[in-house]
């Protein structure tokens, strides 16, 4: 009976430790992913003002180096020149001057990755709303924080 317990009871205690071990570790954390939540309503609360001031380093700074903008109707852009030409499209092409984020999820572990999942309207020089729609973003956790590292987007509004 000893003998028994010898191998087969500690063995399992053991494994049972590690593992539980192991998956204590690779659960998310609730503080990190509060504090990317924090740094992405952040974010956001400053985005637009790029488009108000027409100040295109406010914008640019939402984005990781290596981000890809994929807007509808088009290829998506792609690394570090990525925002800036964005920016211009929307300022100077379409006449952005404003917009408001709502923020419906944010997924993942706060560690590296997360997804924000949302809505988005844009208004133009008179205040006037001239689009709207919903958005999935993957943000990217960089040695400058949190970042936009994949934007997609798309309109609510048929395109005709």
């Amino acid at each position: 009976m000893k003998q028994y317990f010898v191998v087969t009871f500690i063995p399992l205690v053991i494994f049972s430790f590690v593992l539980f071990s192991c998956g204590a570790s690779s659960s998310p954390s609730s503080a990190t992913l509060e504090e990317a939540r924090q740094a992405i309503a952040a974010s956001n609360a400053i985005y637009f003002q790029a488009f108000e001031k027409g100040d295109s380093s406010i914008f640019i700074d939402r984005y990781a180096d290596d981000c890809c903008i994929m807007a509808p109707d088009g290829p998506a852009l792609c690394g570090p020149i990525a925002p800036l030409e964005f920016f211009r499209v929307a300022y100077y092409g379409l006449g952005l001057r404003n917009g408001k984020f709502t923020t419906t999820a944010v997924y993942g572990d706060g560690e590296e990755y997360v997804t924000e999942e949302g809505l988005w309207e844009s208004f133009g020089a008179n205040g006037a709303k001239f689009d709207n729609g919903k958005f999935l973003v993957l943000w990217k956790k960089t040695p400058k924080g949190w970042k936009m590292y994949r934007d997609s987007f798309s309109s609510n509004n048929k395109q005709e």
